[in-house]
């Protein structure tokens, strides 16, 4: 640990330190680049870090970030509700919408099935997924789930599931390379697997 004489600054680095990228000496930086800026900054920086960690909902409908009970994407009239795109995490969301390519709406599912870790299908958010496929005449459910052992898993159980329900089950197309996560891919190139995407398979 760096040597700083004011317990304040220490705490404050201690804490800015457990942020994931994070080490001690960017924290270090974060929190002296803070001290030259008036209060109001910091003060403006905890209040929003504060009120987002207390006010923030999760949407009823597919589960990504909302402030209030339905996210942004659920309640806009221009999406196209006869398509869900199925993702492990909310991050995900954020990585498609920056292709522009995808205009239905989302599942987030919360994580992937993963025995190693404990995380079976109970562990993620699937309840609603069949209800809403019904409800709102869902056409085609697209797998964009990471293309690694365990993302396959989620989804071939995910498939199983939705089958009976009569409807196009399809998944990016592989140009996103076998092992990645979304957030790695490259917009153009995850842009262009959900344009090319194909049916899904086993």
């Amino acid at each position: 640990m760096i040597n700083i004489s004011s317990k304040l600054v220490r705490d404050a680095v201690q804490e800015l330190a457990k942020l994931p990228g994070i080490g001690a000496k960017t924290a270090l930086r974060l929190v002296l680049h803070l001290l030259r800026q008036d209060v109001d900054t910091s003060v403006m920086l905890g209040n929003a870090i504060v009120s987002m960690r207390t006010n923030i909902k999760f949407c009823i409908k597919c589960h990504n970030i909302a402030d209030g009970d339905y996210c942004h994407i659920c309640t806009n009239p221009q999406r196209d509700g006869s398509t869900i795109c199925i993702v492990e995490n909310i991050k995900d969301v954020m990585v498609i919408e920056n292709t522009g390519q995808f205009k239905g709406l989302y599942h987030v599912l919360g994580g992937i099935i993963s025995p190693m870790d404990g995380i079976g299908p109970s562990h993620l958010n699937l309840d609603n997924i069949e209800k809403r496929i019904v409800e709102n005449n869902v056409k085609e459910v697209i797998f964009a789930l990471p293309t690694t052992i365990e993302g396959d898993t989620t989804s071939f159980y995910i498939f199983k599931k939705l089958k009976p329900l009569n409807l196009n089950i399809t998944t990016l197309a592989r140009g996103v390379a076998i092992g990645d996560d979304l957030e790695y891919t490259d917009e153009i190139t995850l842009g262009r697997s959900l344009v090319n995407r194909v049916m899904y398979s086993v």
